[in-house]
């Protein structure tokens, strides 16, 4: 049996069911290569991926925890955090009675679903718009509630 020690935390050749432990991380190496090279982004969908039972986990001990974390309500709960990899995240979506929907490691600077959408901003900016005249043509500067 090889053990083989990254950082903190062994992977055991016998706890890697289907082989495909160590080809995902090596391909997690080889996102940032592209993220570093050619600013290029990489998703790896973990549900497309065959594991064996206590894989997946292994996987994410591994990569750890960042210092990044964000919950968003969506269609569900979701987390997006930065694993103790800068630039490797792990995106999970729940349903609304939490149960996992998708688990997918992204390499990227920041994850999509993290940033604003233009339609959203168009919105926001009309709307804050309309507010703002509404108080200077009302005389309710004062009432910014």
């Amino acid at each position: 049996m090889t053990k083989k020690v990254f950082s903190q935390h062994a992977i055991d050749s016998a706890d890697d069911l289907t082989g495909n432990l160590m080809p995902l991380l090596h391909e997690v190496r080889h996102a940032l290569d592209r993220l570093l090279e050619n600013d290029e982004p990489t998703s790896i969908d973990l549900r497309s991926i065959p594991l064996g039972p206590g894989e997946e986990d292994r996987i994410l001990s591994f990569l750890g925890q960042g210092e990044v974390n964000a919950r968003l309500d969506l269609l569900g709960p979701s987390d997006v955090c930065e694993t103790r990899y800068a630039g490797v995240w792990i995106v999970t979506h729940y349903n609304h009675d939490n149960q996992l929907l998708s688990r997918v490691i992204e390499v990227t600077r920041i994850p999509d679903v993290l940033c604003s959408q233009t339609g959203d901003i168009s919105t926001a900016c009309s709307r804050l718009a309309a507010i703002l005249e509404d108080l200077r043509g009302g005389g309710q500067k004062d009432k910014l509630t």
